[in-house]
């Protein structure tokens, strides 16, 4: 199975709170639901499809998980909502306990495992496991080199500060980019494809 993150992006890296105002203030971060006007319904919404349908499996951070569990289970009826609802999930936290997952079908990643589990996960056969959001934990992967691709939507908007993905420990990564789209809205749609480069 491969690990794919997919976020929305503003073009200085930030990936909190794109969905709502009230998603994620850490930090005293003031706005959330960023992404919203830039959202193209007929181009977005066909990539995150795509990706849906490539996908087996869903791994998130804890505060990722709890909005998607608050949001999710009450719209039923709707083909993605039924297909969230529906595919297994994974949640990485040392906080939750196995009462907490009502939004099923959810396992349980404790912190100390997380390496040791996805290492595991990818080691399936299978498709994708897709990380939405997850700031911390999307962080976490790339800098372990479990990531096989980046599902990217940049958006023609600078935040000034906020949450990003990106590990700062001064390592190089290189990835290469396999497909590129431009939603009406400005926003680049890209997928990068983890690469290594051999000696020189």
């Amino acid at each position: 199975m491969r690990i794919v993150i997919s976020e929305f992006m503003s073009l200085d890296g930030v990936v909190q709170a794109p969905g709502g105002a009230e998603e994620d203030t850490d930090g005293g971060f003031r706005h959330g639901g960023w992404s919203m006007p830039f959202f193209d319904a007929e181009v977005m919404g066909a990539a995150i499809g795509e990706g849906a349908e490539h996908t087996d499996a869903l791994l998130y951070g804890r505060r990722t998980w709890q909005v998607m569990a608050g949001a999710w289970p009450d719209r039923a009826g709707d083909p993605f909502a039924d297909w969230i609802n529906a595919i297994p999930k994974y949640v990485v936290s040392n906080t939750l306990t196995e009462a907490d997952l009502t939004w099923a079908p959810t396992t349980l990643i404790p912190g100390a495992d997380l390496l040791e589990a996805v290492t595991a996960l990818r080691a399936r056969p299978g498709r994708d496991i897709n990380v939405i959001g997850s700031a911390q934990l999307a962080r976490t992967l790339l800098a372990a080199g479990l990531v096989d691709e980046l599902m990217l939507m940049i958006e023609p908007v600078i935040l000034g500060g906020g949450k990003g993905i990106f590990p700062a420990d001064g390592a190089a990564r290189t990835f290469e980019l396999v497909s590129a789209t431009t939603a009406s809205t400005g926003v680049q749609i890209c997928r990068y494809r983890s690469a290594v480069i051999p000696p020189s």
